[in-house]
């Protein structure tokens, strides 16, 4: 029988992306998408924090536009892959990581200013 805790725990891990270009990280799709020299975001979030549902809509929007078309966004969950967050040497949720290929080219904590997170995210490209 599977219990209620086990269900939810099964929808969050196969959960779909919450748009086109976001991505669950793991270090092999990490590893591909740097080696393929794209331009790549790193979203530390979690559930339950209000700056990271403040950025989500931001990133989305970022994610549609013609500009950005080639980006990958990789979700990390700040909860439950404490060990990708020490990996990044994130501290914090709502940390945004931009990488050019394997170069990291910026890093936020707690933005939520739409034109400091485009700045950040163009220099990716």
């Amino acid at each position: 029988m599977i219990t209620r805790r086990l269900a939810l725990a099964a929808a969050l891990l196969f959960a779909a992306p919450a748009f086109a270009g976001e991505m669950t990280f793991s270090a092999d799709a990490l590893s591909v998408a740097q080696a393929a020299n794209k331009p790549i975001l790193v979203d530390i979030s979690a559930p339950w924090c209000p700056t990271c549902k403040a950025q989500a809509p931001i990133i989305q929007s970022l994610s549609e536009q013609e500009k950005f078309k080639d980006l990958v966004v990789f979700k990390v969950d700040f909860d439950s892959q404490k060990d990708v967050v020490r990996a990044l040497g994130a501290n914090s949720q709502s940390t945004l990581i931009a990488f050019k290929g394997a170069t990291e080219v910026g890093r936020s904590v707690g933005d939520t200013d739409a034109a400091s997170i485009t700045s950040m995210i163009e220099k990716a490209l």
